[in-house]
């Protein structure tokens, strides 16, 4: 929790858990202590794939991938919730749950991820055109340094999804400040 609680000192304005091996009840406490300090610092909290996890502990919201729960099924339990959800590098996806309500979308991996090495990767071009077609916040993912973020909000990135970048710098809230940097007050 200390190296989260630097992120927010940093500027972190959204914080994300993702555990994809633990089933809700392991994970519960863990959720409600993160969402705590979150509201301390005026952050938004989401919880990755597990959607009744994100209700029950009072999460703002929850972000979806395509093998997780149905986007319907999700906006009813977390309602009136966040709902976010990755479309990879599928424009017609995000537009298709843009227009049935998705909160904002996410696309990537942008670059090279240790944290998904398979993922299916998205160019730039990708978000300039999503600028163009949807009306909904856009998040950029994968692989993402400090060097490359600017890039990204140049071509139309709203957020920037950001895990090893951070975790591993010198300075966890030093790089977290970077980041908010890129978006104005």
């Amino acid at each position: 929790m200390s190296m989260l609680q630097e992120a927010l000192e940093g500027g972190a304005r959204i914080v994300q858990m993702r555990d994809k091996r633990k089933p809700d009840s392991a994970m519960f406490e863990r959720a409600v202590r993160i969402r705590e300090l979150c509201q301390r610092h005026d952050a938004l909290f989401l919880v990755n794939d597990h959607v009744e996890l994100a209700a029950e502990c009072g999460a703002d919201g929850v972000h979806i991938g395509e093998d997780d729960q149905d986007y319907d099924d999700a906006k009813k339990i977390i309602h009136p919730g966040i709902v976010g959800v990755s479309c990879y590098n599928d424009l017609e996806r995000a537009c298709r749950l843009a227009a049935a309500g998705a909160d904002y979308v996410a696309f990537g991996s942008f670059f090279p991820s240790a944290v998904k090495p398979g993922a299916r990767r998205a160019d730039v071009s990708l978000l300039e055109e999503a600028v163009r077609r949807l009306d909904v916040p856009i998040c950029a993912i994968g692989g993402i340094t400090a060097e490359k973020a600017g890039g990204l909000v140049d071509s139309g990135a709203d957020m920037i999804a950001v895990i090893s970048d951070i975790w591993a710098a010198p300075s966890v809230s030093s790089r977290a400040r970077e980041y908010a940097g890129l978006f104005p007050a």
